[in-house]
């Protein structure tokens, strides 16, 4: 018995997935996966340095007030929208790796026109272009990871999030050296350096190598015929050579809809919390820093274990649903933090905090791997590009919607707002589990058929 124990024992120790530095050094796709990885780090360190410091750049530097300042970032976001689905499109006609060193140089080149560019009719298509390349750079990032780290995909999701938070975090260290200094050179060194590191992210890019099959995302399987005639509607779509595509599979299209609510905690944390803190909390102003801190040090440390337990799309849809419950709780926190003092104050927001991070966690795995399962795999890359626009839609929309709204209401409007989400969680989560079971009934063509 005590043999048989042992050898338990050591079973379950050879099933543990490797911690954060060992998987870092052997990633999922072996050296083009680990290339890829340090671009990622150095273009998310670049893009902190700039975004702690865009606001008060267009403040302090250009001179644009609230009003024009508002209608830069909001043509911005609106651009971002266009990025993931014009990357997807590409990427079924052209070599991902090509198109991700072109995103980078385009970002190269935005960049550094905001040295010399103050006008604000000018700044508009600038900045718009540069929020246009950032999302279709992170969709190629997607597609280049779904070919290279295959069914592995969920472990490298989880590398590359590590990964872009730490990125984030030494970027916004750099960039409050500049804005303690304060200078417009100080201001144009931060800019530099965010443009400095798309340069490196494109010949680290280049160093990696394209497989095969130009824009498709995976091997290629054999396809479902469809009825002669018939377009898919609910069902996936034929490839993206002769079938409509994702803007005329309804199913999909419901998924990256509701997918859109399902993201809702980065504006929860990056926009709710703070405002709330200060609008109708007694808790100090300086506890808006730490929420940062607690989200940065919690997805470095834990996305990898959490990766490790939603393997695989139907763990993936059930992982949804805990991501609206988990929602609920934070937003139920919020609510009750204006009763207390300063102290009740602090612990139940910086607990909403710690909620909304596990949100997160949950949430940029599920979501890539269903919006990855749930596409058929000969169109993945157009369909990817299609379910990345849940992303921006909401970084546009989510800041509206919380300060229009949701706090506007007062407590009642979180309330409302996480059994929204909850109740939201668990139609994504059925339709999800139904679209799975349609691919999985799908029968294989019969070899006479193709002829």
């Amino acid at each position: 018995m005590r043999r048989g124990g042992e050898i338990r024992k050591e079973r379950r120790r050879g099933e543990r997935e490797p911690g954060l530095l060992a998987q870092l050094r052997r990633p999922p796709g072996g050296r083009d996966a680990r290339i890829m990885l340090l671009a990622q780090l150095l273009d998310r360190a670049g893009t902190g340095v700039w975004a702690a410091a865009c606001v008060l750049y267009f403040t302090f530097v250009v001179g644009l007030d609230a009003g024009r300042l508002g209608i830069l970032l909001g043509a911005a976001g609106v651009a971002g929208i266009a990025g993931s689905p014009l990357a997807g499109h590409l990427a079924d006609r052209f070599p991902v790796r090509s198109l991700l060193i072109g995103a980078h140089l385009l970002r190269l080149v935005t960049l550094c026109l905001l040295l010399v560019v103050t006008d604000f009719a000018l700044l508009l298509p600038v900045v718009a272009v540069t929020h246009l390349g950032d999302r279709a750079a992170k969709t190629l990032e997607m597609l280049f990871a779904t070919r290279v780290a295959g069914e592995r995909r969920a472990t490298y999701q989880a590398l590359s999030r590590s990964s872009a938070n730490a990125g984030y975090a030494l970027g916004a260290g750099l960039a409050a050296i500049g804005l303690a200094v304060g200078t417009r050179g100080a201001y144009h060194v931060l800019i530099l350096a965010n443009a400095l590191s798309f340069l490196v992210a494109a010949v680290l890019v280049r160093r990696t190598r394209e497989p095969r099959g130009r824009g498709l995302v995976a091997a290629p399987a054999a396809p479902a015929a469809p009825a002669a005639g018939a377009a898919p509607t609910e069902g996936p779509a034929a490839s993206a050579g002769g079938g409509p595509g994702p803007w005329r599979d309804r199913g999909y299209l419901r998924f990256v809809l509701l997918d859109i609510p399902m993201n809702l905690d980065d504006s929860i944390l990056a926009v709710g919390i703070p405002l709330w803190l200060v609008s109708h909390t007694t808790a100090p102003h300086e506890l808006i820093p730490a929420f940062l801190v607690v989200n940065t040090v919690l997805v470095v440390v834990l996305q990898l274990r959490v990766s490790a337990k939603v393997q695989g799309p139907r763990r993936a849809a059930g992982a949804v649903a805990l991501y609206g419950l988990t929602t609920l709780l934070c937003c139920v926190l919020l609510a009750a933090s204006t009763g207390g003092g300063v102290w009740t104050a602090s612990a139940a927001l910086l607990a909403a905090a710690v909620l909304a991070t596990a949100a997160e966690l949950m949430r940029s795995v599920s979501s890539w791997e269903l919006a990855v399962s749930l596409a058929p795999r000969q169109a993945r890359a157009s369909y990817l590009g299609v379910a990345g626009m849940a992303q921006s839609v909401q970084k546009s929309a989510g800041p509206l919607l919380l300060t229009g709204a949701v706090m506007a209401a007062g407590p009642a409007g979180w309330l409302v707002l996480g059994a929204a989400v909850a109740g939201l969680s668990l139609v994504q989560r059925r339709a999800a589990v139904r679209r799975l079971d349609l691919l999985a009934g799908t029968p294989a063509p019969a070899p006479a058929a193709a002829a």
